[in-house]
């Protein structure tokens, strides 16, 4: 693990940063029915439980009250399990960064992930392809489980306790919004009703309550969704050879995408690897050649029965991200195909710039419900935001068909860009924030 770890050159926050501000910071215990929050995150998921962390690290919040709402349970592993889980992210270098601004990332790094270097790309109906890699070999992202990811925050959560109030089953059923945005109530607060009965109110509200959220129904956000009449099938598979396995494939068919990412090292050995390394230097002293860009992906020498699932694909985006007291963040805002691998950054970015423009908020002493800086998130997520859903419901579209005029657009497309060096380092360093 030693020497995985010295490759990741991620942002990571200094030891006290990850402790937290060393100040003195009040405990709020519970939550009644006088209760008045700062900050409401509803909604525990990776998302949800990711804000609550970054709001409870940060130093600029110290004297503010924070809850998460989470309507299940704990989650916590008590121990790694030998099986891998299906439910996984590719973490982009940005993301990594907000992780280990609060120490999140070192408990990953702990348990279990895989570091992908390059990521090829390429059209079953044609020859084109486009292969991506960093200079030197640097690592594109990782992938990761999603347990493992929620254990992390939910570890940290515990470490932030007297700052982070953390209601776990409990579940919002309604939402009563401040004049002007609603005339059923004059308090300047929003009102938070529970299963319970109980009520609490909150200075600034932020729906993390995934695509069929409830806080943005409540709000009456329009949302511009469509399904796509496909399902994600999802499962661990086993490889027939020894191979480095830090490639993501990813192949293009008319009935959708299909892609291999790169779990673990996969029968991978330092022998292996010196003895690979030695033959490759032999074989070009003696006879230089060019090495193709293309590459074979491994073989599948089975695949994990137990471990299959299936999930229903669509596309999805708030028309407004942000109302007076109320900011919404990752599937709540925006729902996207997992062909690009960008859901969970994208509720990561949303998350760094929130926290961003809140925190100038409280540093000028400002209402942080205010619509002056939530505007600012708004515009900042929804420029990035709609870009990347668009090109990933044009993609999904353009190779959807077989038709022999866009199947010719789409291969000189590929051929383009993956010809165009710069033009590859801008997507890179899209995907990467």
């Amino acid at each position: 693990m030693a020497a995985r770890l010295a490759r990741i050159r991620w942002g990571t926050a200094p030891a006290a940063a990850r402790r937290g501000p060393l100040v003195s910071c009040r405990r709020w215990a519970g939550a009644s029915s006088d209760t008045v929050y700062d900050v409401v995150v509803s909604g525990g998921g990776l998302v949800g439980a990711a804000m609550a962390c970054a709001l409870g690290y940060d130093i600029h919040f110290c004297d503010k009250k924070i809850l998460l709402l989470e309507a299940g349970p704990k989650k916590v592993l008590a121990k790694l399990p030998e099986t891998y889980s299906n439910r996984v992210s590719s973490i982009s270098p940005g993301s990594a960064t907000l992780l280990s601004s609060f120490g999140a990332w070192d408990h990953i790094c702990n348990m279990r992930y895989r570091a992908f270097r390059r990521m090829q790309v390429w059209d079953a109906c044609s020859e084109a392809l486009i292969m991506f890699d960093k200079d030197n070999l640097d690592d594109m992202g990782c992938i990761v489980e999603n347990n493992v990811i929620m254990h992390a925050l939910t570890k940290q959560l515990e470490a932030v306790s007297d700052r982070v109030t953390v209601l776990y089953k409990s579940k919002a059923v309604s939402y009563t919004w401040p004049y002007p945005f609603s005339m059923a109530d004059s308090s300047p607060w929003v009102h938070i009703t529970l299963g319970d009965g109980s009520i609490l109110q909150t200075k600034l509200l932020i729906g993390a309550d995934g695509h069929n959220s409830g806080v943005r129904q409540a709000a009456g956000i329009q949302n511009v969704s469509w399904n796509y009449d496909q399902s994600a099938v999802v499962a661990t598979l086993h490889l027939s050879e020894a191979t480095e396995n830090n490639v993501a494939w990813q192949r293009f068919l008319p009935s959708g995408p299909i892609a291999l990412l790169p779990w673990s090292d996969a029968n991978h050995t330092d022998f292996i690897d010196s003895a690979g390394s030695m033959l490759q230097y032999a074989v070009a002293f003696l006879k230089p050649t060019k090495i193709s860009a293309r590459q074979l992906p491994p073989s599948v020498a089975r695949v994990d029965a137990k471990s299959r699932i299936l999930f229903p694909l669509g596309l999805g985006h708030a028309a407004e991200y942000v109302r007076p007291r109320l900011a919404l963040i990752g599937d709540a805002a925006h729902r996207v195909h997992p062909l690009a691998g960008q859901g969970a950054n994208m509720g990561f970015g949303d998350i760094s710039s929130l926290l961003h423009h809140l925190r100038t908020a409280a540093f000028n002493g400002k209402d942080l419900g205010s619509m002056s800086h939530l505007t600012a998130y708004e515009t900042d997520r929804q420029r990035h935001n709609t870009a990347l859903l668009a090109a990933t419901d044009l993609l999904k579209r353009l190779y959807s068909t077989s038709a022999a005029p866009l199947v010719l657009l789409r291969t000189w497309g590929l051929q383009a860009t993956n010809a165009v060096s710069p033009l590859k380092e801008q997507i890179m360093a899209f995907a990467s924030k």
